[in-house]
């Protein structure tokens, strides 16, 4: 009976994707465990640790007709989360059974099992952030010259495009993506090394077990035993908590960009979608809402690996038990952030129409700066700040359009010709090297190895 958000049938797809929890589920667990100890038989028997005739025993056994319940229940008598296991293991490997789990601990199939599960979640995460990149992409490519009013401390500043926006978001989400690559080398490393990582069950071919063991998982060997050194799943943490914390701020943005004030873009709307039980009108952002709300858990939950970090001594299963919570519900949130973005950035609707309205809404002060620097080669800069400012005020205070005040005052007429005061009110003319800079970060994306189209 399902009690946990992630896996409650009424509203485990909110938090989640079925790919990621299959990946964090127990019959996924199971699965690595009995690889981990499987790729551990094979190693033995072939430096001769136990008998070759045992080891291919072991290989057969098959997790099938295993029963996740009664695996349960026996680790609720034992009091030992993997004893259950070898047991099952034990059983399906016929007279090889004997020498199941030689020489190994807990920590080594748990751990190692963690990072082959770690891994699968890995790959999924790393291509739906790639399908992400794209969506972003796509969106900085169409829209590099739409305008939008830029907005500093919630309020409006200066002109900027929604392409430059979407820019600096894929400029960060490339970030991403190169970090993803880069840890994985450090991260993706098992550890069989016995009791208190001394390898003294295995004898002088411990370090060779441990290596032949880990290269049949696909894993990396440390260079010494990492049961009380927690550093590599609390650095991957900490990346997919910067993930998540960039999707969290799309998703963020995107809501208030959707608010009825302001109307600059929708997320996608199919048939049939109720956005109130009470208010029949309502178009919510619903799936914004639901991207930005779950990078506080993750965010938690990163918190939660971290102080993993300080270990008892060798080992201990207090901050080896916060790893068991944490990590699968980083992934499962994020695997959720990740596929809402991928479909709100599909079918986002851009209000061009609405955005330039937007600018219009303070009567052109969006463009006081402008004007400013206009007027300073002459009138000196502070100078011209301290004019353009008390005719701002006044504009904002009256509510008088500011053209108008500047076109009325004496000195500004001294400074500026009607054709020049009128050269400077259009938006599309002041937008700096927002374009450019769209450019530069599209190249990048394009010239990265994340790319999935061509094209500048």
């Amino acid at each position: 009976m399902p009690s946990h958000v992630i896996d409650m049938i009424m509203l485990k797809n909110n938090f989640g994707t079925e790919q990621m929890r299959q990946v964090w589920s127990d019959e996924n667990r199971l699965q690595k465990h009995f690889d981990v100890e499987i790729a551990l038989a094979k190693a033995e028997g072939e430096l001769g640790l136990i008998p070759k005739e045992a080891a291919q025993l072991i290989a057969q056994a098959k997790t099938d007709d295993v029963s996740i319940e009664e695996l349960a229940a026996n680790m609720a008598k034992v009091k030992h989360s993997l004893m259950p296991t070898i047991t099952a293991l034990q059983e399906r490997s016929g007279e090889g059974g004997e020498f199941v789990h030689y020489g190994a601990t807990t920590q080594d199939i748990v751990d190692t099992g963690t990072m082959l599960q770690l891994k699968e979640a890995h790959q999924i995460i790393r291509a739906e952030l790639i399908d992400v990149a794209a969506g972003l992409a796509r969106l900085a490519k169409e829209h590099r010259l739409t305008p939008i009013a830029g907005r500093s401390h919630g309020m409006q500043g200066l002109p900027t495009t929604f392409g430059f926006k979407m820019a600096v978001v894929l400029s960060e989400v490339l970030r991403h993506l190169t970090r993803l690559d880069e840890v994985s080398g450090r991260v993706f490393v098992g550890n069989i090394s016995g009791a208190v990582g001394t390898y003294a069950s295995f004898g002088p071919e411990g370090i060779e077990v441990e290596k032949r063991s880990l290269e049949l998982l696909g894993l990396g060997a440390p260079e010494i035993v990492w049961h009380s050194s927690r550093d590599r799943l609390a650095e991957y943490a900490s990346v997919l908590g910067l993930i998540s914390g960039t999707l969290g701020k799309l998703g963020n943005e995107f809501y208030n960009l959707m608010r009825t004030e302001i109307d600059e873009i929708e997320e996608p709307f199919t048939k049939g979608k109720v956005g109130s039980s009470t208010m029949p009108h309502k178009r919510n952002p619903a799936a914004f809402e639901g991207i930005a709300s779950l990078t506080r858990p993750v965010l938690q939950n990163v918190s939660l690996i971290q102080h993993s970090l300080i270990v008892e001594h060798e080992r201990d299963a207090m901050s080896w038990r916060a790893e068991w919570i944490a990590m699968p519900e980083i992934c499962i949130y994020l695997s959720s952030q990740l596929a809402s973005t991928k479909g709100v950035l599909d079918g986002l609707i851009v209000k061009k129409e609405n955005m330039l309205r937007n600018l219009d809404l303070l009567g052109g002060l969006l463009l006081s700066e402008r004007v400013m620097f206009a007027i300073s080669d002459k009138a000196g800069k502070q100078t011209a700040h301290h004019i353009i400012y008390e005719l701002s005020m006044a504009s904002f205070e009256e509510k008088v359009p500011f053209k108008q005040k500047l076109a009325e005052n004496e000195t500004v007429k001294e400074l500026l010709s009607e054709e020049e005061l009128n050269e400077l009110f259009n938006y599309e003319t002041y937008l700096g090297l927002a374009p450019e800079k769209v450019d530069e970060v599209l190249t990048n994306y394009y010239n990265s190895p994340y790319a999935k189209t061509e094209g500048k």
